[in-house]
C-alpha cells in the first residue's frame, strides 16, 4: 500500500514555493489548482502547474496536484498536468461513486496521449460534505483509488462549527474505515490544518488521527511536514518492538507464545509485520 505520511500543499501560481517543495521532507507534494487559485487566475495558473509537475517529478518528489472539481475547468486543468513523473490527482469535493469513475475515464484518454502506462496515475477522493459520507462506501471502491481524505475546513463548514474532534471525530474514522477496508490510504485529521504556528496542538490532533487509524494527513506549511512525519511513522522503540514479537514468533514451539508480559499470537504478529513493511524494514 502506498503511504504518505505528509503531504504539503503548494499553490501552482507560486513558483517561489514549488520549487523548493521538494526539499521540505514531505512524502507527497500537492500543487494546487483550487482554492489558492483565484477563477480569473485559473487558466495561467494551468501553465504554471506543467511547470511544476515536471520541476519537481525530476528532483525525485512524489507530486500530485488537486484540480478544480467543477466541468468548466477540470478537463483543461486534467490537460495541463497530467505528464510523466505525475503520480496522482486530488479529487476534491467527491459527492457520488460516478465522479470518480468519470475521473478515471478522463485519464485514461490522457495517459494513451501522453505515452503513458493505463493506471499510472492514480486518485484520491476528497470526502468534504455529509452527504459524500453517506456515499462512501461506494466511492471508495471508485477506479484508480489509492487514498480517501477528509476535507477538514469544508466538511466542518457544511455542518456550521469549526473544525474540531466533536464535529469531525465520526467523518474521519469512517474515512479511516473505508480506507483501510480497501488497502488504500486514509488521509485526514480531526481538525483545521490552517494554524501552523501552534504545533503542540497540530500534534495532538495529528497522534488522534493516526490513533483513529488514519495514515497521513495534508498541510499548508512545511513546518507541519515533520509533525506529520513523526506521527503518523514509527518510532524506533515500535520497530524494535516489531523486530522482537516477529523473532519470539519464529521461535515459538506452540500456537501462541509469551513475549515481554504479553500473549503474542497472530493478529500480533501481523501487526508487526505491517508496521516493518510500512516503514520499508521487511
Amino acid at each position: 500500500m502506498t503511504n504518505w505520511r505528509s503531504m504539503l500543499f503548494v499553490p501552482a501560481a507560486s513558483p517561489q514555493r514549488w520549487a523548493k517543495a521538494h526539499t521540505r521532507a514531505a512524502d507527497a507534494i500537492i500543487v494546487d489548482l483550487e482554492d489558492s487559485t483565484q477563477p480569473e487566475a485559473k487558466a495561467a495558473a494551468r501553465v504554471q502547474a506543467t511547470e511544476a509537475v515536471k520541476h519537481l517529478a525530476a528532483t525525485g518528489a512524489t507530486v500530485t496536484v488537486r484540480v478544480n472539481n467543477d466541468p468548466a475547468l477540470l478537463a483543461d486543468d486534467l490537460e495541463a498536468v497530467v505528464v510523466n513523473g505525475l503520480r496522482a490527482i486530488v479529487m476534491p469535493k467527491v459527492e457520488t461513486a460516478a465522479q470518480v469513475d468519470e475521473l478515471s475515464a478522463l485519464l485514461d484518454a490522457l495517459e494513451y496521449e501522453a505515452g503513458l502506462e493505463r493506471f499510472a496515475i492514480g486518485t484520491i477522493a476528497v470526502i468534504e460534505s455529509p452527504r459524500a459520507l453517506e456515499r462512501i462506501v461506494s466511492i471508495a471502491d471508485g477506479a484508480r483509488l489509492i487514498g480517501l481524505s477528509l476535507g477538514s475546513e469544508d466538511f466542518a463548514l457544511s455542518l456550521g462549527r469549526p473544525p474540531s474532534a466533536l464535529s469531525l471525530g465520526l467523518a474521519a474514522q469512517t474515512v479511516a474505515y473505508a480506507a483501510a477496508g480497501r488497502g488504500i490510504m486514509g488521509i485526514g485529521m480531526a481538525a483545521g490544518i490552517a494554524n501552523f504556528t501552534d504545533l503542540d496542538a497540530f500534534e495532538v490532533e495529528a497522534r488522534r488521527a493516526h490513533g483513529m487509524g488514519l495514515t497521513g494527513a495534508m498541510c499548508i506549511h512545511p513546518n507541519q511536514v515533520g509533525v506529520l512525519n513523526t506521527c503518523f511513522g514509527h518510532s524506533e522503540a515500535e520497530i524494535t518492538d516489531a523486530r522482537a514479537i516477529l523473532a519470539a514468533w519464529d521461535n515459538r514451539t506452540d500456537g501462541v507464545v509469551s513475549h515481554d508480559g504479553r500473549m503474542i499470537d497472530q493478529p500480533v504478529v501481523e501487526r508487526a509485520r505491517r508496521l516493518l513493511n510500512a516503514a520499508g524494514l521487511a
